[in-house]
Formats: structure tokens, C-alpha cells, sequence
């Protein structure tokens, strides 16, 4: 090769090498705890929007289901092949936080892109770093629980909304009519989180707390344990076996008159499509399946507020969070996550489950877009009943935060589900509530000290 020949394949060889250099993306991958295919497939659209957008950041999004995201991250993380951007509970990303995973700086700078003063104050509380000023993720989206009930049924049987532990115990035992296959209500029995958020809510309406102001446990306390005994006895008047939220299909064909659940149940009340799944008679044996009530969606109360000897609303906070990457990936992360709050992309993502996901971004309620949400949700409920749920975010109770400060060892206690192995425990094991609450705390304590 001459010396011509060799200066020409040298200068195309760099030239392909900048050129190649130029192309490379910086591949980010997102988990996401939105495992539904249709959901799936907005957020991947919301994705290659942004890659447009982005011709240097590829965006890949993998379904994480939420009660596997604690295995599928540790196992991630033994691996050294951590995604760089996760969507999960507020109580995991303390948890996650705690374990030294998260990228607390990345979320502050998200946060202060965004406006942190545009969160609603008690979600932003949720996700605040120990030292009070990084934070372990950022408001995405959540949900507030309640008690949804037969308003007519109530009227029908002389009975009190079933906002006091009295009243929510007469109504139960009221309505429940076993030879009819009716139950007065739902409450979780089997070991998940829907049991701890019903036993969370409760527990808290009844003045009981995981932890004090200066972080000291004190899960077996008085309060708890009456709590316990009283979950016991409104067992009584569930569907049988160990219940989750597939039984409010009981709800949905007439057969039950309250329960708990959160505000995705919205859109299954007032839209028949949406509906179906809960219309069969293949969850349950006792069920053979129902048409859509047209009425039900009117005959329907909403409790969210539970007082014993305190008053108690409970939500559960969504968020996102980067974890720690090169800091390309990071920087493609913050810029990948700025795009998902521009308001568009934002109540696109939140339209994926109509008053499920509800935004905490306090501007959003009053966006003309929200509003019309595809399927036509919140019409039906109007404009005032949405923006009084999404504003109970002000407020949001969990274990995890006492006097605005979060606990992120509660994230790690919930990680464990000790307190629905708990409930578990009492209603089908015959363990006494004494022993049951002991055997927890103790677990606690342990999970504490590591």
C-alpha cells in the first residue's frame, strides 16, 4: 500500500470511527410496574416520541410486576446489571434508598427542573431523603383508598356511611347473607400488599403507627393490636378462603356491600367495556357472572376518610426513581424523565387508568386535557369530584412518614409483607393476635438492626 493508498484508508477509517461515534446512543433502560399490554404499548409510544425527539438516547421499557420488583431488583443487582430508571410503590423506594441503589442527586435535579413546588407537599414528603433535601424519587402518580359502598343498600337497611369502625361493622354484619352468597365486605386476607393498605388504613384511624416522631418502632402497641382483632372480625363477613382484590367481582354482580379498594375502581363502575373482567363467572366459583349495572356507578358511595380515634384517609404513592449509572445514562435519564412531566406526555401516561392514576403535579386537575380522558371517566364523575380526590394528596397517611418526616425502613419492612403474613396468620393459621403481633415485631426489629 502506498503512502497515498494508506492516508486515504486511515482518514475513511476515522471518519467511520467519528461517525460511529456520532450514531452510538446512550441506551437507558426504564422498569416500569405497568405490565398490561395496552398500557405497555402507550408507554413505549410516549418512548419513541421521545427518541425522535432524542436521536442520541434509546429508551428500552421493561414490565416489572410490582410485587416482584423487590426479587427482580435485588436479583439485578447481584447480576451488576441495574435498570437505570425504575416506576414503583413510594415504600420500595425508601427501600431501595436505604440500600444505597438510588441516585438521589439525579432525582433532586429532576425535581428542581420540574418545580418542586408545583408537587402536592404530602407526596413530595413521601420520597424525601433522610437529610431532608435529596429525595429517593419523584411524584409520578397515585391512588387514594377507600371504602366504596351500595348507597342504596345503605338507605335501604337504615345504615350509617361506613365511615366509623361502628358503622362500618353493623353494615358488614347487616349485609352479609351467606345462604344468598352475599357478603357485607372485602377486606384482604391473603399475604400481599392489598391487605397492608386495608390493614394499614385502619390502623391508622385507630391513632397505631410503625413508628414514633424519633423513629423508634412501635408496632405492638395497644392500638395495634385492637386493630388486629377487629380486622379478625370483619374476616368474618367475606367471601370465603384468602381474599385479595379480584373479590370485588362479588361487588360488580350485586353480591357484596362494600369494600376497599382504591380509585382505579372508577372507571370499572361507570364503563361497561372496562367492566367485563369482573362480569364472569371464572374467578370465583360462588360467581356466574353478572351483566353491567348502568346504576351501579350512581349507587355508589366513596368513604375515604375512616375515624376510630383518629381520622384516617391512606393512598399509595407511585414514583420514579434513577438509579445509579455512568453519567451519560444519568444524564439521559433526567432528560428522559423531564419529557414524561411536560403535561401532554404527563396525562397520557395518567390516562393509561383513569382516576387510578391520579397526578401530582397540582396544576394537571384543572388542565382542560385531563379532563377528557378517553373513555369519558371523569365526565361522568365531573370536575368537582376529581379535583377533591386528586387534592386529598395535600394529606396522603402511610405508615411510612410520621410528622412529615418518611421512615425508609418502613419501605423495608413493607418489602418483607410482615404485616399481611401477620393478618394471614390470625384469620386461617389460628394464631392469636398476641402471638401475631410479637412474631412481627420481632421480624421488624430484625429487619431494623441489619
Amino acid at each position: 500500500m502506498n503512502k497515498k493508498t494508506r492516508k486515504l484508508a486511515i482518514a475513511i477509517g476515522a471518519s467511520l470511527t467519528l461517525g460511529s461515534i456520532a450514531s452510538a446512543a446512550t441506551e437507558i433502560e426504564f422498569w416500569t410496574n405497568q405490565t398490561q399490554s395496552d398500557r405497555m404499548k402507550i408507554i413505549e409510544t410516549l418512548a419513541s416520541t421521545f427518541e425522535a425527539m432524542n436521536e442520541d438516547i434509546t429508551v428500552t421499557v421493561v414490565p416489572v410486576d410490582e410485587n416482584e420488583m423487590a426479587t427482580q431488583m435485588a436479583a439485578a443487582s447481584a447480576a451488576g446489571k441495574l435498570p437505570n430508571l425504575i416506576e414503583a410503590g413510594s415504600e420500595l423506594l425508601l427501600a431501595f434508598g436505604e440500600e444505597g441503589v438510588i441516585d438521589e442527586k439525579a432525582n433532586k435535579n429532576i425535581m428542581k427542573e420540574v418545580g418542586e413546588d408545583r408537587f402536592f407537599s404530602g407526596a413530595v414528603d413521601m420520597l424525601r431523603a433522610p437529610n431532608g433535601d435529596d429525595f429517593y424519587g419523584i411524584p409520578l402518580h397515585g391512588w387514594l383508598q377507600g371504602i366504596w359502598y351500595r348507597k342504596d343498600w345503605f338507605e335501604e337497611y337504615g345504615l350509617e356511611p361506613p365511615t366509623t369502625w361502628e358503622a362500618i361493622e353493623t353494615a358488614a354484619k347487616t349485609l352479609t347473607d351467606k345462604g344468598k352468597n352475599q357478603y357485607g365486605i372485602l377486606v384482604g386476607t391473603k399475604p400481599e400488599g392489598y391487605t397492608e393498605q386495608v390493614f394499614t388504613q385502619l390502623a391508622l384511624s385507630n391513632g397505631a403507627s410503625q413508628f414514633n416522631a424519633d423513629g423508634k418502632l412501635i408496632f405492638n402497641s395497644p392500638e395495634m393490636l385492637e386493630t388486629l382483632k377487629y380486622y379478625q372480625r370483619l374476616a368474618q363477613y367475606n367471601p370465603p378462603g384468602p381474599q385479595t382484590w379480584r373479590a370485588r367481582d362479588y361487588y360488580m354482580q350485586g353480591k357484596m356491600g362494600m369494600f376497599f379498594y382504591s380509585t382505579y375502581i372508577m372507571d370499572d363502575l361507570a364503563i361497561a367495556e372496562v367492566a367485563k373482567g369482573s362480569l364472569s363467572g371464572e374467578n370465583f366459583e360462588g360467581l356466574t357472572g353478572a351483566e353491567f349495572d348502568a346504576d351501579l356507578v350512581k349507587n355508589t358511595g366513596f368513604a375515604p376518610v375512616i375515624l376510630n380515634k383518629a381520622d384516617a384517609s391512606y393512598g399509595v404513592l407511585v414514583g420514579l426513581s434513577a438509579i445509579e449509572s455512568k453519567r451519560a445514562e444519568t444524564k439521559a435519564v433526567e432528560e428522559f424523565v423531564k419529557y414524561l412531566y411536560d403535561p401532554y406526555a404527563y396525562i397520557t401516561y395518567l390516562h393509561m387508568a383513569p382516576g387510578g392514576m391520579n397526578p401530582m403535579l397540582s396544576d394537571i386537575p384543572n388542565h382542560p386535557y385531563y379532563l377528557r380522558d378517553p373513555n369519558g371517566v371523569f365526565e361522568m364523575y365531573g370536575a368537582d369530584a376529581i379535583k377533591d380526590i386528586v387534592e386529598g394528596f395535600e394529606n396522603i397517611q402511610t405508615f411510612t412518614v410520621v410528622d412529615g418526616k418518611a421512615f425508609p425502613e418502613s419501605g423495608q419492612i413493607f418489602a418483607k409483607q410482615i404485616i399481611p403474613q401477620m393478618v394471614y396468620s390470625v384469620i386461617f393459621e389460628g394464631v392469636s393476635p398476641e402471638d401475631a403481633i410479637n412474631k412481627a415485631e420481632a421480624e421488624m426489629k430484625e429487619i431494623i438492626s441489619q
